[in-house]
């Protein structure tokens, strides 16, 4: 049994090895607003709303422990989708529907109807009774994570995937569609399917929570940060492209390569002795 002294250890620990422009997120699913730790920052008690995603940007970024309930949350899909208030999927729908995402209702209803019996089929026992999180960076944090999010950028993520994938148990699988990825795929989906998630941010990410244009993340059940730690920059031995990458550099290039170079090269033949 991992103990939250070994959570705060790994977040250093990936932190450090990776060299993350951002601290890794610790997400904690709560059920009761007395569940968060004192101290933590609350939207709604500094009459404020926040989006999801700008919370884990608080923390990943400023260090800010967040909490997060429907009450914090001016994102109500989101709200919907985790069921912090019993909203029917019709209703769901037609809020999409409005918004334009889609080319029309029935498209609509195909990616609501689909992630709805996902989520409901796969996680509806174990996602009963939450009513939010709270998210902190990971080195930081006062609670057991239920998942872990990680920023980076492509080659951060690759070492990611090779070290989760390492002894080929707990492999990644990822569908996109550029919409409610941190939230859903970044924190939910991990907890609730018990599976890794690539991100790839979406609309609401990048217009809401700053995520830069070259940012990626991994969103795992927490387990899977011990994974992480042991494996990374395993996969291949002494042929891992390592970090920063060792990449391979042509040896065989002469002066020959351009006009200029060569011109040059037999000028300073000339003037050998």
């Amino acid at each position: 049994m991992n103990t939250l002294e070994d959570f705060r250890k790994a977040g250093e620990d990936i932190f450090s090895r990776l060299h993350l422009a951002s601290y890794p997120i610790s997400v904690t699913y709560i059920k009761d607003e007395a569940d968060i730790p004192p101290g933590t920052f609350r939207p709604s008690q500094a009459g404020k709303k926040l989006a999801l995603c700008q919370a884990f940007t608080l923390s990943r970024r400023w260090g800010m422990q967040v909490a997060m309930t429907a009450d914090d949350n001016f994102c109500t899909p989101a709200t919907a989708f985790h069921g912090w208030v019993d909203i029917g999927e019709e209703d769901l729908i037609e809020s999409q529907v409005r918004q334009g995402w889609h080319k029309d209702r029935a498209a609509e209803e195909r990616r609501i109807g689909g992630a709805w019996a996902l989520l409901r089929s796969k996680g509806e026992d174990r996602m009963k009774g939450y009513r939010g999180f709270v998210s902190a960076p990971l080195k930081d944090t006062k609670l057991v994570p239920d998942t872990v999010l990680i920023y980076g950028d492509g080659v951060q993520l690759t070492h990611m995937i090779h070290a989760a994938c390492y002894e080929y148990t707990d492999l990644v699988h990822s569908f996109f569609e550029g919409f409610a990825e941190s939230c859903l795929k970044g924190g939910l989906l991990p907890f609730v399917l018990d599976s890794p998630q690539v991100v790839l941010p979406g609309m609401g990410d990048r217009s809401f929570a700053g995520i830069g244009d070259n940012e990626l993340a991994l969103g795992m059940p927490a387990r899977s940060v011990f994974t992480l730690v042991e494996h990374l920059f395993k996969a291949g031995g002494d042929m891992n492209m390592g970090h920063p990458t060792k990449t391979l550099l042509p040896m065989d290039i002469t002066e020959t390569i351009t006009p200029g170079f060569q011109f040059l090269r037999e000028k300073m033949d000339e003037k050998k002795p």
